[in-house]
């Protein structure tokens, strides 16, 4: 059972943006998913997987908006991104102006656990895993899409070591192409 973490690596060679086109978004709320919109039109048709890849991308940076920069309207997004039909990999970089994902490495031991419920089947032990909640939660907070985000982001998520910066990896196989 493999189980995927956020990773930190302030060296990865992954937060190179040399080629990638790039953004910058002030921090409204509302403005989330026209961001993501401009983002994800821009990547081959196959990658678009539904509109799942924009789903994505909407939800990295909603975190960098709610969580990062609080949806102060004066702090910014930055955004970098390419993709590349030939590797079959879509690469995501977003930074906020935060002070960094303070609960990384227990926000990990919590994924750990809930996934180890779900692989076992033990979905009794797995109401304890329902949503990830902090002393910092908002009412709507659970920690839901950041699950979902590390299955689809299948190449990892790695955190600059101030966590306030993060590269997301896509790389695509034939199988999610189906039914395109």
């Amino acid at each position: 059972m493999e189980i995927r973490r956020l990773l930190v690596d302030e060296n990865t060679p992954f937060f190179n943006t040399e080629g990638m086109k790039y953004k910058e978004f002030n921090s409204k709320f509302n403005q989330i998913r026209n961001y993501a919109t401009i983002i994800a039109f821009e990547a081959p048709a196959s990658f678009r997987m539904k509109n799942l890849l924009e789903q994505q991308i909407s939800e990295i940076i909603k975190n960098a908006v709610v969580h990062g920069n609080k949806q102060d309207p004066e702090k910014l997004v930055k955004v970098w991104w390419s993709y590349n039909e030939q590797k079959k990999m879509a690469k995501l970089i977003v930074e906020d102006e935060g002070v960094g994902f303070e609960e990384l490495g227990k926000w990990n031991k919590f994924h750990e656990k809930r996934s180890k419920c779900f692989y076992d089947n033990n979905f009794e032990e797995m109401l304890n895993y329902i949503s990830y909640r902090s002393e910092t939660s908002g009412p709507d907070d659970g920690g839901n899409a950041l699950f979902a985000a590390v299955e689809f982001w299948n190449g990892g998520m790695i955190y600059n070591s101030k966590k306030n910066k993060v590269v997301c990896l896509k790389y695509y196989t034939d199988s999610d192409f189906i039914d395109n």
